[in-house]
């Protein structure tokens, strides 16, 4: 990415891309997310790796359930990756990988995969990945990944996160192994989670608010029904 261009260029990018209005709850999701993603683009630390991908597409997917209409949430990602001259299959593919992987395996066979006590065939460069990762003293942790690395966890085996001292030890396992800030992880990700729920009781007075519209104007086309024009005139005869 041009380290040049702006949050604001990113955003006129987006919006030339897609074009199409965004529900208003909706529309500071993606925007938040697209300068978290410009700012990380354009630090000389960030690499882009798969579990960021995962990160990304997690947040998206999580924090656009329900967008209405559904078919636009592939427009507004593919447009999110491409105003920062990304690829959006790239992020798509990897984070499938990476699903895929923790699906085939239990949690304690993740984290040691993570910990590169052990490796899966099919893992490929994905190994090699989460190495370069631990051995990078430079690496650029973000809040995306620390999502990225909690959705590979929950994939493998839920109850590795659900619990609350569970998810303590297992977050500080990993962040002991990748060298990650454990009480930022923590805190990001609890963030992350209270904001799920936010979303979700949002989307609820969202759909209230979508009913009550959608009464008030049947019973208006009832009341014209009920006044057409043949009632009128048969009563004036």
């Amino acid at each position: 990415m041009n380290n040049n261009r702006t949050v604001s260029d990113t955003k006129r990018t987006f919006y030339t891309i897609h074009t199409r209005p965004i529900n208003s709850i909706y529309r500071r999701v993606v925007e938040e997310l697209m300068v978290e993603m410009h700012l990380l683009s354009a630090n000389v630390d960030f690499r882009y790796d798969p579990i960021y991908a995962l990160g990304v597409v997690t947040a998206f997917d999580r924090f656009m359930l329900g967008y209405v209409p559904e078919q636009d949430r592939v427009s507004i990602f593919n447009a999110l990756c491409k105003a920062l001259n990304d690829d959006p299959d790239r992020y798509r593919q990897d984070a499938q990988r990476l699903e895929n992987l923790a699906a085939a395996h239990s949690g304690q066979e993740m984290l040691s995969w993570l910990e590169r006590e052990s490796g899966f065939a099919e893992a490929g460069d994905l190994q090699e990945s989460v190495g370069a990762i631990a051995n990078n003293s430079q690496f650029k942790y973000s809040r995306l990944f620390a999502i990225g690395l909690f959705s590979l966890l929950e994939k493998s085996d839920p109850d590795l996160v659900k619990d609350q001292e569970q998810r303590t030890e297992t977050l500080k396992k990993v962040s002991d192994t990748l060298h990650l800030p454990e009480d930022k992880v923590s805190k990001d990700l609890d963030l992350y989670r209270s904001n799920l729920e936010k979303m979700a009781q949002a989307r609820i007075v969202l759909e209230d608010v979508i009913q009550a519209e959608r009464k008030k104007r049947e019973q208006r086309a009832t009341k014209d029904s009920s006044n057409s024009p043949t009632e009128a005139s048969e009563s004036n005869n």
